[in-house]
């Protein structure tokens, strides 16, 4: 598994903080059990995003188009 990029851990990171924000201050609630299912549900929607944010493509190798051979050698002449 390819290790994360560092534009994959800052998306991933802010939507779980703002999701978990939004979602907290919306439904309201201040039962342990409710933060729990937030809190959980912002790490999957975090990762989710994480997920998808597209990778860098990486560059192919250029080779070169007409490759250049070395002139043949002339044999010595001998007097």
């Amino acid at each position: 598994m390819p290790r994360p990029t560092a534009a994959q851990l800052a998306y991933g990171s802010c939507t779980v903080i703002f999701s978990t924000l939004a979602m907290l201050l919306l439904s309201q609630t201040s039962s342990g059990l409710g933060i729990t299912v937030i809190a959980l549900a912002a790490l999957a929607l975090g990762l989710l995003v994480a997920m998808t944010v597209p990778l860098p493509k990486a560059r192919a190798a250029v080779a070169p188009a007409d490759p250049v051979e070395p002139a043949p050698q002339e044999a010595p002449v001998s007097l």
